[in-house]
């Protein structure tokens, strides 16, 4: 047994925020209450602190198989439990794609051996061809949570039906990356930044709201569900609010960078910043945070991308890749310019990193109470940390190394078990 003793408990699913103890028994929740006292129990003493459920992270790339040198399932798991993550779905760009049964099952066996909880979408198209839908039912039945062909969008607007009505019929939906490869220029970066500063064509808004309303729509018509991914402008989350207002099942998620920081970090980060969706303007940034508070945006997701430093450091940054470490940063990033700055209270903050995701896929997770998972994450909201290059993933492609940021992940338990301990 185990008891979390002192620490400031908050359940966002039930909306309780109370200084308690949690007692652990096995892989569950026995008892939330004052003053616990079990004689012979491990205590972790949590004065101070604040105890709240696993994070859940619906979107990370852990890279296996095929780029395992960028990270790997075990290492991401590593990752995520250092940042109190005790739940994560997979994106399937991998290589090979999780296209077919085989692939998955053999993600799902390696996800098996890891002390958190790992889930995997599957591929929307095969291979991500953009034409050819996969055997979503197949792929379900064998352990897929949902489809995406997240990295890659969906041009064809009649592929984007067909796999909604298909989605439906299944009791599933699809997520999307949207952008329009016709209406861009180079990824990872932001139209006005690649215009004023690097005297190329970047990433437009265009491209990101104008593929959004097409596909809300569709949904809309179709009275399927649509989740939308990272988004990045103004404009899109006026899109998906009135899609919701018209009753259309759409849900969306933001990642931490693009309520913090704008594409001017490129200026000092360089490649570390390059991303895609590109950080955008800061009336982008002001949106995507009224976004997270109106609901209209309902989940924060890392979009954790690892990648080598020796594919990030090179001479030309128009050839470096997209994407930044997410997962050890996310709950400072959310503390620092949300929590910190009053544009959310906590349980608001977290509520978009625990019960909005699960309830997303309905997983067992996400939530604190008496008989439910031991899945907890236990955290300082107030102590300061400088964010170094020691991080547990592989890859270390942050632009926030060197930044001073609030909040420190202290313990991670996933299934009552010890899964993270602050050094």
């Amino acid at each position: 047994m185990l008891v979390i003793k002192n620490g400031r408990v908050i359940d966002p699913k039930s909306q309780f925020d109370q200084v308690c103890d949690v007692l652990i028994d096995g892989p569950k929740i026995v008892k939330i209450a004052k003053h616990i006292e079990i004689e012979g129990a491990d205590v972790i003493d949590a004065a101070g602190l604040v105890v709240a459920p696993g994070l859940v992270d619906i979107h990370v790339h852990f890279r296996e198989p095929g780029q395992v040198h960028k990270e790997d399932i075990h290492t991401g798991a590593l990752a995520a439990a250092a940042g109190g993550f005790t739940t994560v779905v997979m994106m399937a760009n991998t290589h090979p794609t999780i296209s077919d049964v085989e692939t998955l099952k053999d993600v799902l066996a390696s996800a098996a051996k890891e002390n958190i909880h790992i889930y995997t979408n599957a591929t929307v198209t095969k291979n991500f061809d953009g034409q050819h839908l996969t055997d979503f039912k197949a792929l379900l039945d064998a352990g897929a949570v949902s489809f995406s062909d997240d990295g890659i969008p969906l041009q064809s607007a009649k592929v984007v039906k067909d796999a909604l009505d298909l989605a439906k019929a299944n009791g599933t939906f699809i997520a999307l990356h949207e952008e329009d490869p016709e209406l861009n220029g180079i990824l990872g970066f932001n139209e006005d930044i690649a215009r004023d500063q690097f005297h190329f064509c970047g990433a437009t808004g265009l491209a990101e709201y104008s593929m959004i309303a097409r596909d809300t729509m569709i949904a809309y018509d179709r009275r399927a569900h649509l989740h939308i991914q990272h988004l990045s402008k103004a404009e899109s989350v006026k899109v998906v609010e009135f899609a919701q207002q018209l009753g259309a099942e759409i849900t969306a998620e933001a990642a931490p960078q693009h309520f913090s920081k704008t594409e001017d970090l490129l200026l000092t980060k360089g490649a570390a910043a390059k991303m895609n969706p590109p950080l955008r303007r800061e009336s982008d940034r002001q949106a995507v945070i009224e976004g997270l508070k109106s609901g209209v945006i309902s989940i924060i997701a890392t979009d954790h991308a690892p990648h080598h430093s020796d594919e990030k450091n090179v001479t030309d940054i128009r050839k470096a890749p997209s994407g930044m470490t997410g997962l050890e940063t996310s709950l400072s990033l959310g503390l620092t310019y949300l929590v910190a700055s009053g544009e959310l209270s906590l349980p608001d903050l977290l509520a978009k990193m625990t019960v909005n995701p699960s309830s997303l896929y309905h997983f067992d997770a996400g939530y604190l109470a008496e008989d439910g998972p031991a899945d907890i994450v236990i955290f300082s909201d107030q102590e300061e940390r400088t964010v170094t290059d020691k991080f547990a993933s592989k890859a270390s492609n942050s632009p926030f190394i060197g930044e001073k940021l609030i909040g420190t992940v202290k313990y991670t338990i996933c299934e009552g078990q010890l899964v993270y301990k602050q050094a």
